[in-house]
């Protein structure tokens, strides 16, 4: 009997297998890109589940397949279709994760303060919001996806 889990090789996930998915890395990567030029796109990496009949599990990785931190939520597979909002908080934080931690480096980084900055929420969509030194902890930054829409500093 073939279990799930017997091959563990990750593979890579296919154009609109997560639509949702799909576009909220489409929105870091926009963040990436503006942030991490020579990094290249992150993408979506997928792990056979644990237990037979659970979703599979779905890693947000950088270009070579290495990644950091926990699968995406993906619910059960009768679960109703992700929130996209939702969706977008969980690939920048996992995508956050993975820069992170695969490249030691603080990611992304206010230009403003040259502070690491952590996933936020503002008028009930993510952003990424800086400490701002302790001086302004309201401090947003962009909206996720909106990075590339700053200048360097003020």
């Amino acid at each position: 009997m073939h279990r799930p889990f017997d091959d563990p090789t990750p593979r890579q996930v296919g154009p609109g297998e997560y639509p949702v998915l799909d576009e909220a890395l489409a929105l870091v990567n926009r963040d990436v890109a503006a942030t991490l030029p020579d990094q290249g796109p992150l993408q979506l990496m997928a792990l056979p589940p644990w237990e037979e009949g659970e979703p599979e599990n779905v890693y947000v990785t950088l270009p070579n397949g290495g990644w950091w931190g926990n699968p995406l939520w993906q619910g059960s597979p009768d679960s109703p279709r992700e929130e996209p909002l939702s969706a977008l908080a969980a690939v920048a934080e996992a995508a956050q994760d993975t820069v992170t931690e695969c490249l030691w480096q603080a990611w992304p980084v206010c230009t403003v303060h040259d502070l690491g900055m952590h996933l936020g929420e503002a008028d009930g969509r993510p952003v990424w919001r800086c400490a701002g030194a302790g001086r302004d902890p309201e401090h947003v930054r962009a909206a996720v996806g909106e990075l590339d829409t700053l200048r360097r500093g003020r």
